[in-house]
């Protein structure tokens, strides 16, 4: 017998030996199903050893080789296990988290009748060519719809789903019709060629576009480049074009975006202008018969451009030839729990192994981003100016909310811009980063908030159902009649939020057509999808809508777009508020005037003279980089330090503090280039009745901290931690 070393999904940093008769056939990087204690796990073969320090009576046989699926490739196993070392994750866990949750099944995979369904494609059938849609029924919306995508050729279900909640009906009608037919499966098909790749309805790009195309294009092996343009400026029309060209040399393409928004409108893009290459997605919006069909489909080289959010960052591409992060800024690409990776960082990193570029975009490059550009680590790539003509950048405006009427967190200038906006019937937007009716519910005698009882937070008031929610723990409760301390009836809700905007604004323009669009109104699947093709239609006259809203979408008609309650991230205790601030009001701004139609943005701030204010007045994201990165400098913040930061929580706050004091005398005498601060509470210092503290490490040299971690973690993990709940967070992006 053989023995090979196998990465399982436990909390422990180690592999795990097992034996493996004669009779199998195993390789590396497939999985197996083998006992663990009383239970039976999948893991992945990660070596093939002569011998085992354990006894040989020790070692047990594997139960079962699962190699229905082809063995995960080295080049995926080694990035997996530098993610292990770098983010100081158990080899394990890194490695079963990348898997969808099927691949992780002790049950054998096999192709359900509902993954065939997922697979097939659909197209017009004669008559349905023959369709005229001006002619066609209006109160068939979804119908419409469904006739209207396939005009543009065959598509699957899985595309044909994101066009409304209600489309699986509709285009069973269609086939009853005999309008629609199925037209094969997408999964049979032979791996695209690389001559196929034709680009439809090709844009003639302006010289900048066409300088990063043959930037990027000209590039030998690995090069990093920071596509910095301004919003409108057609980055994606420069993503296609790449695509397009690494395409038909034979390559895979990787897409990562921030948000599961973003992928639907993206992805029905890109195969309008590919139509004859196999694009998959991979985000957590799919479910798990989906998600691992496309997973399946990336790793056998079917799929040659696959769309997705962070994990996609791992998805098994055997023809890899060039990777896109897409609004490289956003801290979504950030895991904030289990393995905390960047998966921007993960895909420079996966670019150098491979050996292909990596191209970041965006209008506000993270400033670690700018700066790498800045020292000549990453070739910089501007657009200054909008890929239209006729467009032209927002002029942005400050009013003054210190010397204005307020109704509802509503100035009389906003108010009077948007009714200006329905008389020419354009659209507008109103974007409040805050959901539900207000953050809190006060008493207007005691003073008494409405707090969680279970967090540090306070209930949010969601007027329409009549329920104070906590949006850290989810803990929910009816709306009290009376004040729980004093018996006041007096009961005040204070500040807004999107439902509170939007009753203001039904209130003041009663025949005005309103859309709320936040993570409440979306919760439905296709919610989203039918919510964006009425504004796409014109449905809709005003938008009201959370940081949904902020990024990647393009509304024509739009072109007011109207900020409330920008200033709290200007005195907030995160050294990053003002970045992450800035980022998001040039992105919602830049929703407004993309097309021929001049765009205006009301900014209401009490500090119109703030100069973050200014340099998004005049569109200037180099003078507000230069301005932070000076005072990063001089405080020795990132990018001119690296971070770590040990996380931990746990009911027992004495327990707790023992711990976190204990993590950090074992630190001090490890620290000789390395600064160690003090035990202090997180941000939201209690959640869903856990205490959490938190330990910041730092240091000039990323080498020397990593070499202190190797030192520190194997300390740790021999410290007495009974109910506590703790991980360490490299390269931190909340404090």
């Amino acid at each position: 017998m053989s023995i090979i070393r196998v990465a399982l999904d436990v909390p422990l940093a180690t592999l795990f030996d097992y034996a493996v008769p004669l009779h199998c056939n195993v390789l590396i990087g497939h999985r197996v199903l083998v006992p663990f204690g009383r239970k039976q796990l999948v893991g992945v073969v990660m070596e093939c050893v002569a011998d085992s320090e354990l006894a040989t009576d020790r070692i047990k046989p594997i139960s079962q080789v699962l190699d229905e699926v082809p063995p995960l490739s080295a080049d995926v196993l080694a990035l997996l296990k530098f993610c292990s070392e770098y983010y100081h994750a158990p080899l394990g866990t890194t490695v079963l988290s990348a898997l969808p949750a099927r691949l992780r099944s002790p049950q054998p995979f096999t192709r359900s009748q509902k993954s065939y369904k997922q697979a097939l494609r659909y197209a017009l059938t004669a008559s349905g060519r023959m369709l005229d849609l001006e002619n066609f029924p209006k109160r068939k919306v979804v119908q419409r719809r469904i006739l209207a995508a396939l005009q543009v050729g065959a598509i699957s279900l899985a595309q044909i789903r994101t066009l409304s909640s209600t489309a699986t009906s509709g285009l069973k009608v269609l086939l009853q019709e005999g309008w629609v037919e199925v037209c094969g499966e997408a999964t049979e098909a032979a791996p695209k060629q690389a001559h196929v790749a034709q680009l439809v309805g090709s844009h003639t790009l302006t010289a900048a576009q066409q300088q990063a195309v043959d930037a990027v294009t000209h590039a030998t092996g690995y090069a990093s480049f920071l596509l910095h343009g301004v919003t409108g400026s057609g980055k994606t029309e420069i993503y296609v074009h790449l695509m397009q060209h690494f395409l038909q040399r034979g390559g895979q393409v990787l897409l990562l975006v921030p948000e599961i928004n973003l992928t639907p409108q993206l992805e029905n893009y890109f195969r309008t202008r590919l139509p004859d290459v196999a694009i998959t997605s991979l985000h957590s919006g799919l479910n798990d018969t989906e998600r691992s069909h496309n997973w399946l489909e990336a790793q056998s080289g079917r799929a040659r451009i696959v769309l997705g959010t962070r994990l996609a960052v791992f998805a098994p591409l055997p023809q890899l030839a060039l990777l896109i992060v897409d609004e490289e800024h956003d801290s979504s690409f950030k895991q904030q729990d289990g393995l905390r990776y960047s998966a921007r960082d993960v895909a420079i990193f996966r670019a150098n192994q491979r050996g292909v570029p990596i191209v970041l975009g965006s209008a506000t490059p993270a400033l670690e981003s700018y700066y790498n550009a800045q020292n000549g680590r990453y070739q910089l790539l501007r657009l200054q100016q909008r890929a239209s003509a006729q467009a032209r950048l927002p002029e942005v405006r400050c009013i003054n909310i210190s010397n204005v009427y307020m109704q509802h967190g509503i100035s009389d200038p906003l108010f009077a811009a948007l009714g200006e906006q329905l008389q020419r019937g354009e659209q507008s937007l109103i974007f409040i980063n805050r959901r539900g009716y207000a953050p809190v519910l006060m008493c207007a005698a005691c003073n008494w908030l409405s707090g969680c009882k279970h967090c540090a937070g306070k209930l949010v008031l969601h007027l329409q159902d009549r329920r104070l929610r906590c949006h850290h723990c989810g803990h929910q409760e009816a709306v009290p009649r009376t004040c729980p301390s004093c018996g006041n009836v007096d009961l005040q809700p204070v500040g807004s939020g999107t439902q509170r905007v939007t009753s203001a604004l039904q209130e003041h323009f009663p025949h005005a057509r309103i859309l709320r669009v936040d993570k409440d109104s979306t919760r439905n699947k296709g919610a989203w999808a039918a919510a964006r093709q009425q504004i796409q239609n014109a449905e809709v006259d005003i938008l009201v809508g959370t940081q949904m809203l902020a990024k990647g979408h393009d509304f024509p008609n739009l072109t007011l777009v109207g900020v409330l309650n920008p200033d709290g991230a200007l005195y907030s205790g995160d050294f990053r508020a003002s970045e992450k601030l800035f980022a998001q009001l040039v992105q919602v701004a830049g929703r407004a005037g993309r097309a021929d139609k001049p765009g205006l943005v009301l900014v209401q701030t009490a500090f119109p003279n703030h100069p973050l204010y200014r340099a998004l007045h005049d569109h200037n994201y180099d003078t507000w980089a230069q301005t932070l990165l000076a005072e990063r400098q001089m405080a020795g913040f990132p990018p001119f330090v690296y971070q770590v930061m040990l996380r931990a929580e746990g009911q027992q706050q004495s327990t707790l503090n023992a711990f976190m004091q204990q993590a950090r005398e074992a630190a001090l005498p490890l620290a000789q280039s390395v600064e160690v601060y003090g035990v202090v509470p997180a941000a939201l210092s209690r959640r869903a009745n856990h205490t959490r503290l938190q330990l910041l490490v730092q240091s000039d040299s990323r080498r020397v901290l990593q070499e202190f971690l190797r030192d520190w973690r194997p300390l740790l993990e021999t410290l007495p931690a009974k109910k506590i709940r703790w991980s360490l967070d490299v390269d931190p992006l909340e404090f």
